[in-house]
C-alpha cells in the first residue's frame, strides 16, 4: 500500500489574508470552486477585474476586453488599447526594493524601484542612440542578474523585442535562435562565474556569428563593432516608453516541439498580464514580498519572474551562483525570501546532499514547483525545510504565459498534486477514444489571456488545434492541445503523468527527441538513435534514455559510448541534459511510414526496469 503523505491545511486566518479571498469577497462568492467556475464562465469579466486589481497602466484604455469575431483561436484582447507593459512594472513606491541580488561569493545588494527605473531608461536610450528601431529584435544571452532585468525591460520600453537565449546553450543553439528571430544585436557578458570557475560566454556568442554585441565585463577583447556595457549605456535616465498595440511583440521565446527546430513563440504586451495574475492569485504575491526562482531569461520563468514580481509590486531575489550549494540557501535566508520557486531535480539534490539543513527559511510562506514531474517524498522534504510550508505545483508552458493547472493557498496542499485549473481558463481530460476520463490527455478550453495565437516558424493551428477531438458534452467547444497526460484523483485533485508526445522535460527544460538524436547520430560508430524520457517507478523528473543502433566495434563498449554521447550533448546541445542509460539494440521499432515508435521503446524500458537482471543489449 502506498504511504500516505501529510497534507497542509491553511488556517482560516491564512485564507483570509490571501489575494484569492479578497477576490472572492469582492465577488460575494463563498467557496473556491465557485470562484473557479465563475472565472471560467465569465472570462471577460475575470480578466477585466484582474487588470484593475493589478493596476495595469494604459496610455489609451481598451474599449472591449476581448473580441472573438475570429474565434477562440484568434481572440483580440484589449481592443483599441495602447500601452507598454514595462510601465506597469514600476508602480511600486520609488524607494521600495525591486531587486535583492548576490553574486557567488559576494555580499547582498539592493536595487530600488527608482534605481531599476533609471537603469532601464538608460538602456532604452542607449538602444535609440545606437539607431535601433521599434520592432527590432534584440537578443539577451546572459545570467539572471540585476542588469539583465534592466536590459529586458529597457528593450521593451524602447518598443523593441527581446529574444530570449539561455546562457547555457552551445554556439550552434545560440546561432539557431538568432537566425529564427532575425536578431539585430545581442546583450551578453565576458564569462559566467560558477563554482569558482570562469565559463566563457562571449566566445560562444562570437562563435555563433552573432550580430552587434553589447558586452558586460572587461576580461575579453571585443570584435570590431561590438560595444562594452559602458560604451553602450546612455547617461540619460529618463525615457518615455513607446506605447504599442496589445498584440505587438515584446519577447520571442523558444520551446521544443516534436521536430528538431525549436518553436519560436512570441509574447505580446498582454502575455505578462497572465504572468502577473498567476503570481497574484495562485502564488499569492503581495506588495513587498520577496520572490526567488533560480532561472534564466532563456526560459519562460525568467520573464515570468520579472512580471509576476514587479507588476505585483514585490521584490525579485537573484542569486548568481550555483543553486546546489549551501550559499544559495544562505542567500534565501538572508534575503528574507517569501516565495521560493524550484525545479524538482534541484530539490532532490538538496535532499541527497543535505546542503540546506539548519538554515532559517521561516520567512517562506510558500514554495512553487515547475518544469517537471515531482516526487511526493522530495516535495515533503522541501516543505520541511521551512517548517512545512505548502508547495504550489505549477504546470504550463511558454505558449501559455504561465500555468494551466496549479494550486492555491486557500486549499489543502498534498505533495506533488495540483488542486485546480488556473483561474480564468478551464481544462478537460480525454481518454484515447476522446471521451471524458479521470486519466488521459489534458486539453485546454480557450480563450485566455496568455495563450499564444501564432508561431514564427510553424503553423499555430496545426500545432495546437488541428485534429483535436470534439468535446462530447459540447461538440462546438474548441479544445487546445498541450500534450500532457493528467490524472484526476478521487479527491478532485490532479497528478501529472508526463508527456503524450515525444517532447521531454529534462532538468526543467523542454527538448524534443529529434534535437538530441540529430546530435548523437553524427558520432562515429553510431548508426541511429532514439531518445526517450522515462519516469522512475516512484515518479519524479524524466530521465534521458538512449536506444542506440551501433557498429559491431562499439557494441561491447557501452561505458565508452556513454562518455562519447554525453560529451556530444554537452558540446553541441546542453550540458544540463544528462544521459541516464543507454540500451544498445539491433534495430529501432518503426511504423509502416518508417517513424520510430518511441512509445514502444518507453514500454520496453519499463520492462527492463522491472527485470534488472536482463542485459542492456535487447
Amino acid at each position: 500500500m502506498a504511504k500516505r503523505l501529510p497534507v497542509w491545511f491553511p488556517s482560516n486566518e491564512q485564507i483570509q489574508a490571501t489575494n484569492i479571498a479578497a477576490l472572492m469577497k469582492e465577488l460575494k462568492l463563498d467557496s473556491y470552486p465557485e470562484l473557479h467556475a465563475w472565472s471560467a464562465q465569465h472570462r471577460a469579466e475575470f480578466w477585466e477585474m484582474m487588470i484593475q486589481r493589478l493596476g495595469i497602466y494604459f496610455r489609451e484604455k481598451y474599449t472591449q476586453i476581448v473580441d472573438l469575431t475570429d474565434g477562440v483561436e484568434s481572440p483580440q484582447w484589449l481592443v483599441n488599447a495602447r500601452f507598454n507593459i514595462a510601465e506597469s512594472c514600476f508602480l511600486a513606491p520609488a524607494d521600495a526594493p525591486a531587486i535583492i541580488f548576490q553574486a557567488e561569493g559576494g555580499s547582498i545588494s539592493t536595487l530600488t524601484y527608482s534605481e531599476l527605473y533609471a537603469l532601464t531608461n538608460r538602456v532604452a536610450n542607449g538602444l535609440v542612440d545606437a539607431g535601433f528601431q521599434t520592432g527590432d529584435a534584440i537578443a539577451i544571452a546572459m545570467p539572471m542578474i540585476a542588469e539583465s532585468v534592466a536590459i529586458y525591460l529597457g528593450i521593451i520600453k524602447a518598443g523593441c523585442v527581446v529574444v530570449s537565449i539561455a546562457d547555457s546553450f552551445s554556439a550552434a543553439e545560440i546561432a539557431k535562435r538568432l537566425h529564427l528571430s532575425k536578431a539585430k544585436a545581442i546583450f551578453t557578458q565576458d564569462y559566467i562565474l560558477r563554482g569558482g570557475k570562469q565559463l566563457p560566454l562571449y566566445t560562444k556568442v562570437v562563435d555563433a556569428n552573432a550580430p552587434t554585441s553589447i558586452v558586460l565585463g572587461s576580461s575579453v577583447e571585443l570584435r570590431p563593432g561590438d560595444l562594452t556595457w559602458e560604451e553602450f549605456l546612455s547617461s540619460n535616465d529618463e525615457f518615455n516608453a513607446i506605447p504599442a498595440h496589445p498584440d505587438a511583440y515584446t519577447n520571442i521565446l523558444f520551446s521544443s516541439g516534436t521536430t528538431g527546430e525549436p518553436k519560436a513563440i512570441p509574447w505580446t504586451h498582454t502575455t505578462p498580464i497572465k504572468c502577473a495574475t498567476d503570481g497574484h492569485l495562485h502564488h499569492d504575491i503581495h506588495p513587498g514580498d520577496v520572490v526567488a526562482w533560480h532561472t534564466n531569461l532563456g526560459w519562460m520563468m525568467g520573464p515570468w519572474l520579472i512580471y509576476a514580481s514587479l507588476i505585483n509590486r514585490a521584490t525579485i531575489a537573484l542569486y548568481c551562483g550555483t543553486p546546489t550549494d549551501r550559499g544559495y540557501g544562505q542567500f534565501i535566508q538572508d534575503a528574507g525570501v517569501n516565495i521560493l520557486g524550484v525545479v524538482p531535480s534541484l530539490v532532490n539534490t538538496w535532499k541527497t546532499t543535505a546542503c540546506m539543513q539548519g538554515l532559517d527559511w521561516s520567512a517562506i510562506k510558500a514554495f512553487s514547483s515547475t518544469g517537471e514531474c515531482s516526487k511526493p517524498e522530495d516535495m515533503l522534504y522541501l516543505m520541511s525545510l521551512a517548517g512545512y510550508k505548502p508547495v504550489i505545483e505549477y504546470c504550463g508552458g511558454t505558449e501559455i504565459g504561465g500555468g494551466y493547472i496549479t494550486g492555491t493557498l486557500v486549499q489543502p496542499c498534498a505533495p506533488s498534486t495540483f488542486t485546480t485549473p488556473a483561474l480564468g481558463l478551464d481544462i478537460v481530460i480525454l481518454d484515447a477514444d476522446g471521451h471524458p476520463a479521470d486519466k488521459g490527455e489534458v486539453f485546454i478550453i480557450p480563450p485566455s489571456i496568455g495563450l499564444s495565437t501564432e508561431l514564427l516558424n510553424k503553423n499555430h493551428h496545426q500545432v495546437y488545434f488541428a485534429n483535436t477531438p470534439p468535446l462530447p458534452i459540447s461538440p462546438s467547444t474548441t479544445l487546445r492541445r498541450h500534450g500532457d497526460q493528467m490524472e484526476r484523483l478521487p479527491n478532485g485533485y490532479y497528478r501529472a503523468c508526463g508527456r503524450v508526445d515525444d517532447t521531454m522535460n529534462l532538468g526543467g527544460i523542454k527538448v524534443s527527441s529529434t534535437e538530441i538524436e540529430q546530435v548523437l547520430n553524427e558520432e562515429e560508430g553510431v548508426c541511429e538513435t532514439a531518445a526517450i524520457g522515462v519516469s522512475s517507478p516512484n515518479g519524479g523528473p524524466s530521465q534521458l534514455v538512449i536506444y542506440a543502433v551501433v557498429t559491431p566495434n562499439v557494441q561491447d563498449n557501452k561505458a565508452t559510448l556513454m562518455t562519447t554521447l554525453q560529451a556530444a550533448i554537452n558540446q553541441r546541445l546542453n550540458p544540463l541534459f544528462k544521459i541516464h542509460d543507454i540500451v544498445i539494440v539491433d534495430a529501432l521499432p518503426r511504423t509502416a511510414s518508417n517513424k520510430v515508435m518511441r512509445r514502444v521503446l518507453r514500454d520496453r524500458y519499463r520492462d527492463i526496469l522491472a527485470q534488472p537482471a536482463r542485459l542492456s543489449k535487447s
